[in-house]
């Protein structure tokens, strides 16, 4: 029996041509890249390769570019990093530094805030409105003379909302302009890289975190963009990779994966974000005119192409994931990193929901191979087991 995977945002299939550009280096061409004889050289070359690919589809120079082992690690790396870098200033003008971010962020970057809140770091967790959206001008409202940060992720993983990114960024440099205050603009884009078009330069970002298993390339790699001006710390310790910034001997095969992973991806997104989109809109239209009381979570408009999460009151989410999983329908109900919580989704909380309607809602996410079919499949079993459901 066929299986319809729609849980695209928790992780994606490795394609094969993400395979066969990591094989060599998991078979013959095994050389560790920090050595001087060949076959280290020649597995040096392919990570330099790879952060020119990397770089080019963000319009990052290679240099700005570290490979790091995915999202948590590199989100980790930009706040803590910003801390440090901040923190010798901080301390002269005893001022225990600040960073502003929203409440509806992956729990990599929720998580290290509270980390650097243990260290005397404040933080201002910014509300979103009932569609998921961040307001540039509470950004702008929340900046302290001691503010040294802002991480706003680009899409969000749960509801697909897209973040006015653009605008934070040129407020921010409209601020350092007027005031000379220079305050760093970090954002998650793991959700949003090899999904939506993004330039480190438009965007007006410093730092950019991303992983590589969310575009159809390996888990364990990811990357960190870190703007060419800023001296960023290193977060781990030990040898000189990654230019003395990131220690530890080179995923080789996993970087060569997620480069050619990326290259696709970014090559491919035009007519991809068409069809996804075309399949996406489907499945929500279907959803919400053919089962009564359907909500759909997330704005409209303003959405990663492959992304439909709905509520749907008087059921439980958990229960319809079984019976979906019954049915060789493979979803979720929120971030595949809180799965097991008994608690409703943060995101979905924030936006507004009660606990009852976060607990009744589902996030499925397609991709390029699922056809309107499948999402008609989908469709059919969801109205049957809601109405189950609610008879119930």
């Amino acid at each position: 029996m066929k299986n319809y995977y729609m849980d695209n945002a928790a992780t994606t299939p490795l394609s094969k041509e993400a395979l066969e550009a990591m094989m060599p280096y998991l078979t013959d061409e095994f050389g560790n890249a920090s050595t001087i004889y060949m076959p280290g050289q020649r597995a040096k070359s392919a990570i330099e390769n790879s952060r020119r690919t990397i770089a080019s589809t963000i319009g990052a120079k290679p240099s700005e570019i570290y490979f790091t082992s995915g999202g948590s690690e590199s989100d980790n790396w930009a706040l803590v990093g910003a801390f440090e870098h901040a923190r010798p200033a901080l301390r002269e003008k005893g001022l225990p530094g600040h960073i502003i971010t929203d409440k509806i962020e992956h729990h990599a970057i929720l998580n290290t805030c509270r980390y650097l809140e243990a260290q005397g770091v404040e933080v201002t967790y910014l509300d979103v409105d009932a569609y998921g959206n961040v307001d540039p001008a509470a950004v702008m409202a929340s900046i302290r003379k001691d503010t040294f940060l802002v991480s706003i992720m680009t899409a969000n993983n749960e509801v697909g909302t897209v973040e006015p990114i653009k605008e934070i960024g040129e407020a921010l440099r409209k601020h350092e302009t007027e005031t000379g205050q220079k305050i760093l603009f970090h954002t998650d884009a793991v959700q949003a890289f090899g999904h939506i078009e993004l330039d480190v330069s438009e965007l007006n970002v410093d730092l950019m975190s991303s992983s590589a298993h969310k575009l159809n390339g390996p888990k364990g790699v990811g990357f960190l963009y870190i703007r060419r001006d800023i001296t960023l710390p290193g977060f781990i310790h030990g040898g000189a990779q990654e230019r003395g910034r990131r220690a530890g001997t080179e995923n080789v095969p996993a970087i060569a994966g997620f480069a050619r992973a990326a290259e696709i991806a970014c090559g491919s997104l035009g007519i991809r974000k068409i069809r996804e989109t075309e399949v996406r809109d489907h499945l929500i239209e279907r959803l919400l005119t053919e089962i009564p009381g359907a909500r759909l979570n997330g704005d409209r408009a303003s959405r990663l192409p492959n992304n439909v999460n709905v509520c749907f009151p008087g059921t439980d989410g958990e229960t319809l994931l079984l019976l979906l999983n019954e049915r060789q329908i493979y979803a979720s109900a929120g971030s595949a990193c809180a799965s097991g919580s008994l608690e409703p989704s943060h995101v979905l909380m924030a936006m507004g929901l009660s606990k009852d309607d976060a607990r009744a809602s589902l996030r499925l996410t397609i991709s390029h191979d699922t056809s309107i079919e499948d999402t008609d499949y989908v469709a059919d079993t969801l109205k049957e087991l809601v109405t189950r459901i609610k008879k119930i």
